[in-house]
């Protein structure tokens, strides 16, 4: 069996490095939150861009990612930077580039040619993805060099979560009072229009915010463990054994199913969310309260996801709450739910249930990661981490543009016009409403089948994990 060593002269585990840990998924969420939420509704409520249009340009910018991912995970993997660190400068470096491109997003190109907006819009983001990558693969890497401890790993994913939820809460929260306004349009009905001219200074703002967190997770957290590997290759021939490596491993295969459900039919359709909140409900500063009940599930997890991932392992935690997210999802389309408060009460409790699914799956899922990584190392011999998770990373980012594309069509099939002051059709709140269940509802059902079916990692497989490191202690 390959044991992984750790280095002397470190300081141990500890809390610096689950606080320094937080704080990278929280660099990394000021900006992939203010992309994932308000990107979409900027381009196609602001700008002017349309849902067909906007669709072609998110799949374009993915397979763009295709590239863009496998190449700079290869790069983490052979080109070391820095002596001191493998991954750490990375980070710096891709954290500068993603405050530029950022802000270049939001720019405000309302008035040029159609055309222009378009390809101002594909441009930005795959630049963005570029800056995106080179902190996130590095980042998610860590993981599997921080320690080599099944329960730590679990403390580091729910501490990343744990990170990942403050940029979440701000933009759902405190954003929404800044970015809207109540306009009346040419209808004389009084809407709820986004003010897009207030996106680029935000972008700004937390791009810079996460320049600084990113910078914090380079001075607390420590490398510890060092695989000792076969001489891997480089090039081509690095790519398509991580490939292999990849599609060969039926853990990562089915981790990676499960996240692009969650990412492409949760993570990437907050958007539609603000829109419920928009159109059906019209009160965007209720959104807040939405996202309070959320989130609840989630921190409850938190507190016990280590005591029940130790006592049933981390597959059944998932498989069990996935079970109830769909269920949940599935009732959420025959619920009682009116454009009042009350009707707004009823909608939060479903997404509650809904994220009570997800929650187990989203604090766990980099601890999932690391441990197919690590059967990866035990198979080949091969020290592929930063390969293998750009990998996982590719299909994330391809999720979150098939998600958005969907998203963008379905829009257009139950009526949206795009554009600033637009007028939707009468039953658009209604329609919004239910497609967001939908969307959800099939999220969770493929994620559940994926995990409980594909995913093979079970608790004596943790068992033996544990033991491995307490015999090379």
């Amino acid at each position: 069996m390959s044991k992984s060593n750790q280095q002397s002269g470190i300081r141990p585990f500890g809390w610096r490095d689950k606080l320094g840990y937080a704080m990278g998924d929280m660099g990394c969420g000021f900006s992939f939150q203010l992309i994932s939420t308000f990107m979409q509704l900027f381009y196609m409520q602001y700008i002017g861009v349309s849902e067909e249009a906007y669709a072609i340009i998110i799949l374009l910018s993915k397979l763009f990612d295709a590239v863009n991912d496998v190449v700079i995970g290869n790069l983490v993997d052979t080109k070391r930077i820095s002596k001191k660190s493998k991954y750490m400068p990375w980070i710096l470096l891709g954290g500068v580039t993603l405050v530029i491109f950022n802000v270049m997003i939001f720019a405000p190109v309302k008035n040029f040619p159609y055309l222009a907006k378009c390809a101002w819009c594909l441009i930005s983001y795959c630049l963005w993805s570029i800056a995106y990558t080179m902190v996130n693969v590095p980042y998610g890497s860590l993981h599997s060099v921080i320690t080599d401890d099944p329960q730590e790993k679990v403390s580091l994913s729910t501490f990343r979560s744990v990170g990942a939820a403050l940029p979440a809460v701000i933009m759902m929260i405190v954003l929404p009072r800044f970015v809207y306004n109540t306009t009346t349009n040419a209808a004389g009905e009084q809407v709820q229009t986004l003010k897009g001219g207030t996106l680029l200074p935000v972008a700004l703002v937390l791009s810079v915010i996460a320049m600084v967190v990113l910078w914090g997770t380079t001075k607390l957290v420590k490398e510890r463990v060092n695989h000792s590997s076969a001489e891997n290759a480089v090039g081509i021939k690095a790519m398509i054994s991580s490939t292999k490596s990849f599609f060969t491993n039926r853990a990562m295969v089915g981790a990676t199913i499960a996240s692009v459900a969650s990412v492409a039919l949760f993570n990437s359709t907050m958007a539609l969310n603000n829109m419920v909140f928009q159109y059906f409900f019209k009160d965007t500063d209720k959104i807040s309260i939405a996202m309070v009940g959320s989130y609840a599930p989630m921190i409850l997890f938190m507190i016990f996801m280590g005591t029940l991932t130790k006592k049933f392992g981390k597959k059944s935690v998932i498989v069990t709450t996935m079970l109830i997210g769909t269920i949940s999802g599935i009732a959420s389309l025959f619920a009682p739910i009116t454009p009042d408060f009350k009707g707004m009460i009823i909608y939060i409790v479903c997404l509650m249930g809904l994220n009570l699914g997800n929650a187990g799956f989203q604090i766990s899922v980099w601890a999932i990661i690391a441990d197919c990584i690590e059967v990866s190392y035990r198979k080949t011999g091969k020290s592929e981490e930063g390969s293998l998770y750009a990998l996982y990373s590719f299909f994330r980012k391809l999720a979150q543009g098939i998600g958005q594309a969907v998203v963008a069509l379905a829009l257009g099939a139950i009526g949206f016009v795009e554009g600033d002051n637009a007028v939707q059709p009468e039953t658009f709140g209604e329609d919004v409403k239910s497609l967001y269940f939908i969307v959800l509802a099939v999220g969770s059902l493929i994620a559940f089948l994926s995990m409980k079916f594909i995913y093979n990692i079970g608790k004596k497989e943790e068992l033996e994990f544990a033991q491995s490191v307490s015999e090379s202690k």
